[in-house]
């Protein structure tokens, strides 16, 4: 598998998590976006609630800018996609130069979506960035090891964010699974009593998300 320190260990868990983070809160924030924009009476707050992030903002013009490009703002997603940069910078030989680009190439789209009057073609330029960074990671980063604590990272932030979002028990199961899956392959310990408890809350006919998200978060505390 290649030995990894356990700081970069640490590194390549959460530079999966926050990439994952920008991917998907940025296909949230276009619903919210665009039912704000359209008045179809989802607004700025249900999209807070949601996540369970601080609602700071003063309305909904505030929102959209400071959610989206505030560096100041920990929950926005300027400020994930600057967390995703600095793991992957410290990272760089572990997953190289060919990776680090795409991470880099989605700030530059952020850039100018925060000067544009039309920043959503942007935000699909980021989410694009993200995946093909997701997609090279097989191709590119040669430390089997590495690759999977990124997609295990990927995965735990997907779960967390789909519980959150109370989306399908069919797209949550299939995630828990996928997860499941890719960390019997690294060397991470985790807590394997956190999946017989995901699956027994799938089980379930009402779903329990909060105690998911609960569940999901406690996967590397052995």
């Amino acid at each position: 598998m290649g030995i990894i320190s356990l700081e970069n260990t640490d590194r390549l868990y959460w530079l999966g998590r926050y990439a994952e983070r920008v991917y998907t809160t940025t296909r949230l924030y276009f619903i919210t976006y665009d039912s704000m924009i359209d008045n179809l009476g989802k607004d700025y707050k249900d999209y807070c609630e949601s996540l369970e992030i601080p609602d700071i903002y003063k309305d909904e013009e505030d929102f959209i800018n400071r959610y989206s490009f505030d560096e100041k703002d920990p929950n926005s997603i300027m400020s994930n996609l600057n967390r995703a940069y600095g793991n992957a910078i410290m990272l760089r030989e572990e997953v190289g130069t060919e990776c680090i680009a795409y991470i880099q190439l989605a700030m530059y789209e952020m850039e100018k979506a925060k000067k544009s009057d039309a920043p959503l073609l942007f935000f699909q330029r980021v989410e694009d960035n993200i995946m093909a960074f997701f997609g090279i990671c097989d191709d590119m980063i040669a430390n089997e090891n590495a690759r999977n604590i990124i997609k295990v990272g990927k995965r735990v932030e997907r779960i967390d964010l789909f519980a959150r979002t109370h989306e399908t028990k069919t797209n949550i199961l299939r995630e828990v699974r996928r997860l499941e899956a890719r960390i019997k392959r690294t060397n991470l310990k985790y807590n394997e009593g956190v999946f017989k408890n995901l699956y027994s809350l799938l089980d379930e006919e009402k779903l329990n998300y909060h105690e998911m998200v609960e569940q999901v978060e406690k996967i590397l505390e052995v």
